[in-house]
């Protein structure tokens, strides 16, 4: 038996150009009925190299660690990543765990030399939450993505 969701899906050559393009890219990925996260690892040039599953929880929760977040994007020899995480009650309000997470996750990136460039939050709406449009990732390079 095959699980759809735990396949890392190899790249496409997408370019990330916006918060709102990332959303597009996930828009099968927000539709998973637990939370989970997955990691976009980036080229120096915004393209994606590989989208990582990295943790996969329950409905309201997702167990995620900074050593699973960026062992791929090591050897990957990735430039800089995305953390996109799914909200399946709809809303992408980040909770309180998920500001946590994503200040850990941003200082392992800047001591692995691998930058976090946004944290974004999908929704089986489509709606989405970006950390770098709601200016939540000061001191990284963010300023790569235009």
């Amino acid at each position: 038996m095959r699980i759809k969701l735990l396949q890392i899906k190899e790249s496409k050559g997408e370019i990330i150009t916006t918060p709102g393009s990332v959303s597009k890219i996930m828009k099968a990925e927000s539709k998973a009925d637990r939370e989970c996260m997955w990691v976009l690892h980036l080229n120096t040039k915004n393209i994606i190299i590989e989208k990582e599953l990295v943790s996969m929880g329950t409905l309201d929760s997702s167990l995620v660690s900074p050593r699973e977040v960026f062992k791929g994007a090591i050897l990957n020899s990735a430039h800089s990543i995305i953390v996109v995480h799914n909200h399946p009650s709809g809303t992408p309000e980040p909770s309180n765990e998920d500001i946590q997470i994503m200040e850990v996750l941003k200082k392992a990136g800047k001591i692995l030399a691998i930058p976090v460039l946004d944290f974004i939050i999908i929704s089986t709406s489509g709606e989405y939450w970006s950390a770098k449009e709601k200016n939540k990732l000061q001191n990284c390079t963010l300023s790569v993505i235009t």
